[in-house]
């Protein structure tokens, strides 16, 4: 049963991967990827629990949390075009030069 969970992951990664190649929208893209690391998060915990190794589920919370803060810079990059600072203290930054 838990191989078939696995397989059905494998899959449902396949169909994630088509939408972040074939996604309409930039948000749709980052969806789907975000989408993906779930997943892979997902896959990890049932791999780890086919393998009796319970510290896996470590990894897949430190995943969990690298996927997590990658969507939100990879948002705020695309949204204000840096990973600095944005608004009004950027602004007295650049004036300060």
């Amino acid at each position: 049963m838990w191989t078939a969970a696995a397989i059905a992951l494998l899959v449902a990664m396949m169909m994630a991967l088509a939408r972040a190649f074939l996604g309409p929208s930039l948000f749709d893209r980052i969806l789907a990827i975000n989408s993906f690391g779930t997943k892979i998060l997902l896959l990890i915990g049932v791999l780890g629990f086919l393998t009796e190794r319970p510290e896996f589920m470590d990894i897949a919370l430190l995943y969990a949390l690298v996927n997590f803060i990658g969507t939100i810079a990879v948002l705020k990059f695309f949204r204000y075009r840096n990973l600095g600072l944005s608004g009004p203290a950027a602004g007295n930054l650049e004036n300060r030069e």
